[in-house]
């Protein structure tokens, strides 16, 4: 008998899927109508409140201006499961900007999921200043 995949473990496979696809129409069903992305968490210019995208247009408006308009590489290098509902995922997103540029960032992402397994909470702890560091160089 084959074991279920974790439901966090299976939600985040499937954003970082999406997301490297540019299926942003898949990528936005994967969250319930009232979740919230932190991306990075804290206050940054993506996210002046620090309060993170909160409901459905808001992280369908992360997308647009964060996800959509980025070539992205996102590759999982470790997983830990807690409860039945939430994964921790150690993983590194590159940004591929044309003409052999690229940013690169290390992140822990948390995907908190529901008993159906939509996310309800995604938490994407990263620095986003080294980020901006990374690109002033590339100028």
């Amino acid at each position: 008998m084959e074991e279920k995949e974790h439901l966090a473990v299976e939600a985040n496979k499937k954003s970082i899927h999406y997301a490297m696809a540019g299926d942003k129409a898949a990528w936005l069903a994967l969250y319930t109508e009232d979740a919230v992305v932190r991306d990075p968490v804290g206050v940054s210019p993506m996210d002046p409140s620090g309060k993170g995208h909160q409901g459905k247009a808001a992280i369908e408006a992360f997308w647009d201006t964060v996800i959509g308009p980025a070539t992205l590489e996102i590759t999982p290098h470790q997983r830990w499961t807690s409860g039945d509902y939430t994964c921790c995922v150690h993983q590194v997103a590159r940004n591929d900007l044309g003409d052999g540029k690229s940013t690169e960032c290390d992140m822990l992402a948390v995907y908190t999921v529901d008993e159906q397994g939509l996310i309800t909470a995604m938490s994407a702890h990263w620095d986003f200043d080294d980020v901006m560091a990374q690109l002033s160089k590339l100028a």
